[in-house]
Parts: C-alpha cells; sequence; structure tokens
C-alpha cells in the first residue's frame, strides 16, 4: 500500500480557497476514483469534491468549517499498487509541513487557534464556553469539536490564565503600531462566523472598492408597451415551454445588444492596458437562501428572449438545489442586477471585479408621467449603472444607457419576437 494526497482542487476562475462544508467520506472508507469525498464551498460555487484515487481514506487532514488554499492538503488515501519510498516520502513532507507549521504559529501566534468552525463557536455559545481560555488539541493548536465536546462532558469551564510577571525595563520592547479595537459580543448578541461564501464576497466587495474608482449614472424608461406585452403573452409561455417568462429576460436582452453596439462597456482594466472582451457573457445574481451566486449566461447577444429567459430559470434553479459547477460561473464580462425583484427604485451597485461595470434593474413602478402636455399613468423603471471611470467615461455610458431606454421603450407586441 501506498499513501497518497488529495489536495484542494481548482473549482473555477480566480477561485483561491475553499471551505470544507462536509464530509463525505471518513477515515477507513473505502473509495472509488471519483467518488465525492466533499462538499466544498467558494465564492463561486458549491460542489463536491472527488477522489483522484482508487483507496482507503487514511486521515483527514482537515475538518468541517474549515478554509483551506487551493493546493493544499485535505486528506491522505492509501493506494495499491505503490511502493514504501512513495508512502515514506508522504510521510517525510507530512512532517516537514507539520514542522515549518509549528514554526509558522510560534512565531505568528495562535492564529489557526483562532479560525473556529461553525461547529465549535455554536457549542461554545450554547454552552457559555470562553473559547480564549481552550487549549486546542488539533493541528496548530487548533479547537476542535472534541475538545468542546470533551470540556462539555467534564463539566468544569476553562479559566484564564494567570497574568505573567511584567518584563523588565531592559526585556520591554519598543510598543508596537497600535491595533484597531477589537469588537466583542454582548450577552444576548449573536456571532456569526465569517467563512464561505459570506467571507468571499467580503474579500471581493473591499478588493472593488479599493482598486476600482466608481461613478455612478441612472436614466428612466417608459416600459408600458413592454409589460403589456410581457402580461399578454406570459400565461400561454409558460403552458408551452414549462417556465416563466420574466421581465428580467428581456431587460437582460436590451442589454446584451446595447453592448454590442457600445463594447466599450465589455472591458477589464489589465494595468496598462484595457481588454475588450470579444463574447458578451452576462453575470446575474441569484439567491439561496443567505447565500448570493453570480452565475453566467454566456453569448447573451446570440440568444432570443426565451433563450435567455431558459437561462435564467435553469441557473436560478441550479443555484438554489446547490448545483452550480465552476463552468455555470466563470467567464463574466458584465453583470445585470434584478434588484427589482425585492422593491429597489435606486441603488448603486459595486463592480463585479474585475469587470467595467454593472446595471442595477430596478422595481418597475407606474406612475404619472406628463405626455403632450397631459397626464398619463405609465410603466417606469430606473436603470442605475456602476462603471469604472479607468475604462469608461460619462459620455459613452450615457450614450449606452440612452440605448438600453431605447430598445426597452420600444419592445411591443409588433416590433419584438420572443423566439
Amino acid at each position: 500500500m501506498a499513501t497518497e494526497k488529495i489536495n484542494m482542487p481548482q473549482l473555477g476562475e480566480s477561485v483561491t480557497e475553499g471551505t470544507i462544508s462536509s464530509w463525505l467520506v471518513g477515515a477507513g472508507d473505502k473509495v472509488k476514483k471519483y467518488d465525492p469525498i466533499a462538499e466544498v464551498m467558494t465564492d463561486k460555487v458549491n460542489a463536491e469534491v472527488p477522489s483522484s484515487f482508487t483507496g482507503v481514506i487514511k486521515e483527514l487532514a482537515a475538518q468541517e468549517g474549515d478554509t483551506i488554499e487551493v493546493g493544499e492538503l485535505m486528506c491522505y488515501i492509501d493506494i495499491e499498487g505503490g511502493g514504501t519510498p512513495v508512502e515514506e516520502d508522504s510521510k517525510a513532507q507530512q512532517e516537514a509541513g507539520d514542522k515549518q507549521q509549528s514554526n509558522t504559529e510560534a512565531s505568528g501566534g495562535q492564529s489557526m487557534k483562532k479560525r473556529y468552525s461553525p461547529a465549535v463557536l455554536r457549542l461554545a455559545q450554547e454552552n457559555d464556553i470562553d473559547l480564549e481560555n481552550v487549549n486546542g488539541s488539533g493541528r496548530a493548536g487548533r479547537i476542535t469539536r472534541k475538545d468542546i465536546e470533551k470540556i462539555i462532558a467534564s463539566g468544569e469551564r476553562p479559566k484564564a490564565p494567570e497574568p505573567k510577571e511584567e518584563p523588565s525595563r531592559q526585556e520591554t520592547k519598543k510598543p508596537e503600531k497600535p491595533a484597531a479595537p477589537q469588537v466583542s459580543a454582548q450577552s444576548g448578541d449573536i456571532e456569526i462566523p465569517v467563512t464561505g461564501v459570506r467571507k468571499a464576497i467580503a474579500d471581493n466587495m473591499v478588493r472593488s472598492t479599493t482598486e476600482i474608482p466608481h461613478a455612478w449614472m441612472t436614466v428612466e424608461a417608459d416600459v408600458t408597451e413592454l409589460v403589456k406585452y410581457r402580461n399578454q403573452v406570459k400565461d400561454n409561455f409558460k403552458q408551452t415551454e414549462g417556465f416563466g417568462l420574466t421581465f428580467f429576460a428581456f431587460f437582460v436582452k436590451a442589454v446584451a445588444q446595447a453592448i454590442k453596439e457600445y463594447p466599450q462597456l465589455n472591458s477589464t482594466w489589465a494595468g496598462d492596458k484595457i481588454i475588450q472582451r470579444k463574447d458578451i457573457n452576462l453575470s446575474i445574481a441569484v439567491a439561496k437562501d443567505q447565500e448570493l451566486f453570480v452565475p453566467v449566461i454566456k453569448a447573451a447577444d446570440e440568444k432570443s428572449i426565451k433563450g435567455i429567459a431558459k437561462d435564467i430559470y435553469d441557473l436560478a434553479m441550479k443555484a438554489r438545489s446547490g448545483k452550480l459547477t465552476p463552468e455555470d460561473m466563470q467567464g463574466g464580462t458584465f453583470t445585470v442586477n434584478n434588484t427589482g425583484s425585492f422593491g429597489s427604485i435606486h441603488s448603486m451597485g459595486v463592480i463585479n471585479h474585475p469587470q467595467a461595470a454593472i446595471l442595477q434593474i430596478e422595481s418597475i413602478v407606474k406612475r404619472p408621467v406628463i405626455i403632450n402636455d397631459m397626464f398619463a399613468a405609465r410603466d417606469m423603471v430606473n436603470l442605475s449603472l456602476s462603471l469604472d471611470h479607468r475604462i469608461l467615461d460619462g459620455l459613452v455610458c450615457g450614450q449606452f444607457l440612452a440605448r438600453v431606454k431605447e430598445i426597452l421603450e420600444n419592445i411591443n407586441k409588433d416590433t419584438t419576437n420572443i423566439y
């Protein structure tokens, strides 16, 4: 028997780490090559990690809730047909890695200890255990679920260590730069660990707002005829096609058409150059409970309104059932966000890095509008664009929004073919 490593795979474009949401195997389990061994959550997708070998799981090197970088060790597996040198080499690498980890911890403090899994946090909160006073038995001092269960079973709560004596004047180090004040929870507060999708969203939002100089503009469009047309055909469409015809499908089609005419919006900042993308792949936001995913409608400019509606439906169903793949999330060149679905009438979106812009489609609202010096009730919608001012200027963005507005205001039963 030889021992091999299974490392965290690359689960999507620009994905650098993944959080193990659940193990599907344990030590001693037999698996075949390509059998799923763990469910992993990233900022792009929830996915199952397959086994790279046929064999027996020897040891799980990470716990549920752990966040692991791409290429780092997940587990060891014993496989047939190998020799002792491979196994010894794996052990040597493991011992070297453990030694390096110990050295890192000694120089950098108990950083691993404070990376608590959701299960550890929940048990500690439910049983009033201060994790600062717990000595972990996991790798690099990490506190495991078994550590907390052992404390609960003993009935004794760990106490804070006795304060150490103050160092002499000669031993006193130079004062370090003061750290930001640490926010602590009070009695009755709920602590929610920032992991997985939420952590990835937070990191990407910080990167977007710190790297990209945002600018904004908004236009309103009269979509009265679009609303009438869609309401006339929606029931028959659903009966015939098996999925709904949403307003959002019309908006996505209009955006794709306008981007084809103003390709500057379909660009990426690349330091010393701007890359203008050929393919028009539109990212859309899809929510699942408290998680947000941004799958991509590929080649949106080449699809009919029906084709776009089908893609929206399929991607939403896959997101809500946890079946989005890395391919579903890759290649987006521009984002269209359906903020109107929850009643928003005006918002300023944060650009989906490294794209050049994001368009918020707000809620369709019936309002009195003056037409030919008379009031008329019309269905109006705001289109709010956030743009990267390194790539785009107000002129081209104004022209782009004007074109989207024009397309939407001319959608009706006489001019528009859904198929």
